[in-house]
């Protein structure tokens, strides 16, 4: 019969014995880094998003816009203990209570960025000329 299969597992038994601990230690350690890299591209990430989230829904404030996964935008009126929420929805100021949990984005900004301000000119200074594509200066 076909004898040479039987043969080969046991030659390929022996080359894997005739290694040693040295390429165990190779596999190990290529499943440890595998370990590492999903820890750190999947599970990382997730774990920063949930906790920006959570930080997100926590400083809300009354008065803040918002906008719920289910895509209803509003304004926050009342806080309450239990984590709902009230707010009003349109300019008839019809109100919905809502679950903290609903809540998507926060559309009020808390800290905007001051606009830089342009450099003051000279009384004799005119203002330089912006480049265009291909070095072409804009004629105002």
């Amino acid at each position: 019969m076909n004898f040479n299969l039987l043969d080969n597992a046991a030659s390929s038994a022996d080359v894997a014995q005739q290694q040693g601990p040295g390429q165990i230690w190779m596999i190990l350690g290529m499943y440890a880094l595998l370990a590492l890299a999903i820890y750190f591209f999947i599970f990382r990430p997730n774990k920063k998003k949930k906790k920006a989230e959570e930080e997100m829904k926590n400083s809300l404030e009354i008065g803040d816009d918002i906008t719920t996964i289910g895509g209803i935008m509003g304004r926050v009126v009342s806080i309450k203990d239990d984590d709902s929420l009230v707010i009003e929805t349109a300019s008839d100021r019809s109100r919905l209570r809502i679950k903290r949990w609903a809540i998507s984005t926060i559309d009020t900004e808390k800290n905007p960025e001051p606009k830089k301000a342009e450099p003051k000119l000279l009384k004799d200074e005119e203002p330089k000329k912006k480049k265009r594509f291909f070095g072409k200066k804009d004629e105002d």
